[in-house]
């Protein structure tokens, strides 16, 4: 989990709202996933191929991994920093993804994502990526 070797990246800055957390004021673990969301559908944007892309073209792209490491603790009005780093694409779409403090730049919080494609007409996942991705994707490589 980590930026080495990424092909794209992006970034979200976001601030802790008082409803992401818990009586202690810290982000409630759950909210994690949304806050990898923000800065996953900047980076699929990148080379236009957000979600509403995805499924005009066909293919629906759940999520089949999630993995987290809480590093540090994110807590109410805190100012975060998410960026997302795409490490693979051609047989699924791999993220990794880091959280930090955005004043002092303090890693928070690792994490990665798999995607696979699936077919929304025959509802099979797909053992590659499909050609639209491929193809979105080269233009910005």
């Amino acid at each position: 989990m980590n930026s080495n070797n990424a092909l794209l990246s992006a970034s979200e800055f976001y601030e802790v709202p008082f409803h992401d957390c818990d009586p202690m004021q810290v982000v409630w673990h759950g909210n994690y996933a949304r806050y990898l969301e923000l800065a996953r559908c900047k980076l699929l944007r990148l080379f236009n191929y957000d979600y509403n892309d995805m499924y005009d073209s066909g293919y629906m792209w759940p999520i089949i991994d999630m993995r987290i490491k809480y590093v540090g603790a994110t807590v109410f009005t805190q100012q975060i920093k998410i960026e997302a780093f795409l490490k693979e694409y051609e047989q699924r779409l791999k993220i990794d993804y880091i959280i930090s403090d955005a004043q002092t730049g303090k890693k928070l919080t690792k994490a990665t994502t798999t995607q696979v494609a699936v077919c929304m007409q025959s509802k099979e996942m797909q053992f590659e990526s499909p050609a639209v991705l491929l193809t979105k994707i080269a233009k910005v490589l």
